[in-house]
């Protein structure tokens, strides 16, 4: 089996249009970038050696930027190599439960809000029957950790205090942190080796540039809490896993990084036959 890719996303017109995307574009050298369909996703995959990629949604405050529908229809397209996680609205919380319940029992894996989206921490109240629907329904809550990219506040990816109050008061719910955490690694840290159910992705890296305490971790006690994940499109798989060799995993640190944790979080083993059975246990 190949690489599991925990956050990529095919964007659409309306993501590709919003203003604080500009530092992002000028990082990837875009000059006019354009939606990125799911067959081109399909062909990075397989020039970087990804077998499953796990693609999200988008929702932020003036609606969605990549639906739901959106990620299905990919989905459906290749159900063999994509998998679904929703986003939700934090405005509407039963509509937003309804909507998680909807799309675990269709297959979705994971949930996925970005804070600096909506300027709200994650220990805001308004995503609390998020974190409740996600226990029901046995899926990860996935979120941004870190500063952010593009052209809005980095504090709402502060991990201490604001995402241990909620590892603190849902024990249950099985959170993924994405984009490594910079600059606050040792909180990232101190929070990976506190809560059996924190989780780091490394999207939005290139394996050299993760880190170097991060790495340290990955090669001894933590090798069972990191995931391998892009942020494509901005980054592909190839440019991601360059330099892999040089991060000084051993053979069991390197599966369980590049697919084997995603694979146990996010029950990826029944994806060969349907995801929807994955939550009915």
């Amino acid at each position: 089996m190949g690489a599991v890719d925990a956050w990529a996303q095919i964007t659409t017109d309306r993501f590709v249009e919003q203003p604080w995307l500009t530092t992002l574009f000028r990082w990837t050298r875009e000059e006019s970038p354009k939606a990125t369909s799911a067959s081109v996703t399909i062909k990075a995959m397989n020039d970087g050696g990804v077998e499953v990629a796990l693609i999200s949604a988008w929702h932020g405050p003036n609606g969605s930027l990549v639906s739901n529908d959106d990620v299905a229809d990919a989905v459906n397209a290749f159900p063999d190599r994509l998998v679904g996680v929703a986003a939700v609205d934090l405005s509407d919380p039963m509509g937003a439960t309804r909507e998680i319940r909807r799309r675990a029992a269709e297959g979705f894996v994971g949930v996925r809000v970005v804070p600096w989206l909506w300027d709200l921490p994650p220990n805001d109240r308004r995503y609390y029957p998020v974190y409740v629907a996600c226990i029901e329904a046995g899926v990860p809550f996935c979120t941004q950790i870190g500063h952010t990219g593009p052209l809005r506040r980095s504090e709402t990816g502060r991990p201490i205090p604001y995402l241990e109050d909620v590892l603190l008061d849902f024990p249950e719910l099985v959170i993924v942190g994405g984009h490594v955490g910079f600059p606050w690694i040792d909180e990232v840290l101190s929070l990976a080796r506190k809560f059996r159910n924190f989780y780091v992705d490394t999207s939005a890296y290139a394996v050299h540039r993760l880190p170097p305490d991060l790495v340290t971790f990955m090669r001894g006690q933590g090798r069972a809490r990191v995931l391998f994940g892009t942020n494509w499109p901005m980054l592909s798989p190839a440019q991601c896993l360059e330099g892999l060799n040089a991060l000084g995993l051993d053979d069991e640190a390197r599966h369980m990084f590049l697919e084997g944790n995603a694979r146990h979080i996010f029950r990826l083993e029944a994806t060969e036959t349907t995801l929807a059975g994955a939550f009915s246990s």
